[in-house]
């Protein structure tokens, strides 16, 4: 299957997880074409001051891998700052926030899979 990027949409999500200002989600695959192992595959922009507020996830895991820009991440208590070709694993029973505290879009694909 190729999915063009012209078929694509991005949804606009206001204070995602309680973070601050807009959340730009662009689905690469739907959870059902994902055939029920991952329930979700986006790329994530944030624009500056932006954020993703603090979440757990339970019998699930998230990967973020940073695509371009700079933030901040709560990593399950840990502050820790994030740039273009980091990556960030929040586990099973754990939590995380994300926030571009830079001046450029900070842009990341975002995926979760399920246990």
């Amino acid at each position: 299957m190729v999915r063009r990027k012209s078929e694509m949409t991005v949804n606009l999500v206001e204070n995602m997880r309680g973070g601050d200002g807009q959340t730009k989600m662009m689905p690469i695959f739907t959870k059902d074409e994902l055939m029920g192992k991952c329930r979700l595959f986006n790329v994530i922009t944030l624009e500056p001051g932006c954020s993703i507020g603090t979440h757990t996830h339970d019998k699930e895991e998230e990967i973020y891998y940073i695509l371009s820009g700079k933030g901040v991440v709560d990593d399950n208590g840990q502050i820790v700052e994030v740039e273009q070709g980091d990556a960030i694993k929040t586990g099973n029973g754990e939590y995380h926030s994300i926030k571009n505290n830079g001046d450029v879009p900070l842009v990341f694909m975002a995926v979760i899979l399920l246990f």
